[in-house]
């Protein structure tokens, strides 16, 4: 049976406005494969409108273990659902929301190639930001495969920047990084949680781009992948996510 990506993206469509979650779709396509994943992400990314951006999914060891699987994936950022600084989360627009916090890579010119390496990303960013991504999967209790995921736009849901600052002479590897959800703390991690440094993840990104005659751009941003486990998040809970020298972004729940 051959996939029908449209379809498949329809299908996840319905599943965001009804905020209903459905079965994996490799449960009735087993035949869908990571290159028909992005194929069905790049049905939703034309029908997203204007985006800001890219996400990194499962970089980190904690968050490879937390859903299964081994590699990285990327998604794209639609500017729909960007949170600004101070706004909360309607929990009710979502069906199972939670939060990680990340280093969130700001491009201050174009960026493309096979060849890309972390130390080409830093030098290509104007600035470095604490964030929290909000992801939220389609799929019944976040059980799916990796190409399942892929179409799914790694479970983009909502993502909120704090204010960026100069990425120079500060080590993102060594930085700490502590979320806390209603007072207390619920994970801790450095920036080397991300393939080693998030300035690495991002190069990845940026040659998995490339293979495909695409880079990133000026004004871009990048999450550079989940820090810690992500944590689930209900009305009324506040989320706080402190990256050492990058600052805290405070996200409240409704």
């Amino acid at each position: 049976m051959t996939v029908d990506t449209a379809e498949l993206a329809a299908r996840l469509t319905k599943a965001v406005a009804g905020r209903t979650a459905i079965e994996p779709l490799s449960t009735e396509f087993p035949e869908l494969d990571l290159a028909g994943g992005y194929a069905v992400q790049g049905e939703l990314r034309t029908a997203a409108g204007p985006l800001v951006g890219w996400k990194l999914g499962l970089t980190s060891r904690a968050k490879q273990a937390q859903v299964g699987v081994s590699e990285p994936i990327s998604g794209f950022l639609a500017g729909a659902n960007a949170l600004d600084l101070g706004e909360p989360l309607d929990t009710g627009h979502l069906i199972q929301p939670r939060c990680e916090p990340e280093i969130v890579f700001i491009l201050g010119r174009d960026l493309a190639g096979p060849h890309v390496t972390a130390a080409d990303v830093l030098a290509a960013s104007s600035g470095v930001a604490a964030g929290i991504e909000v992801i939220d999967s389609r799929y019944r209790d976040y059980r799916f495969t990796m190409a399942d995921v892929v179409a799914d736009n790694t479970s983009a849901g909502r993502f909120v920047v704090g204010t960026p600052i100069l990425p120079a002479g500060i080590d993102l590897r060594l930085v700490g990084v502590v979320l806390e959800r209603n007072g207390e703390i619920v994970a801790t991690a450095s920036g080397a949680a991300s393939l080693g440094h998030p300035a690495a993840a991002v190069a990845w990104l940026v040659r998995r781009l490339a293979a495909g005659g695409e880079g990133l751009h000026a004004g871009e941003i990048v999450f550079s992948g989940g820090l810690t486990a992500a944590t689930p998040v209900t009305a009324g809970d506040v989320v706080v996510a402190s990256i050492d020298r990058l600052g805290t972004v405070e996200l409240g729940c409704r």
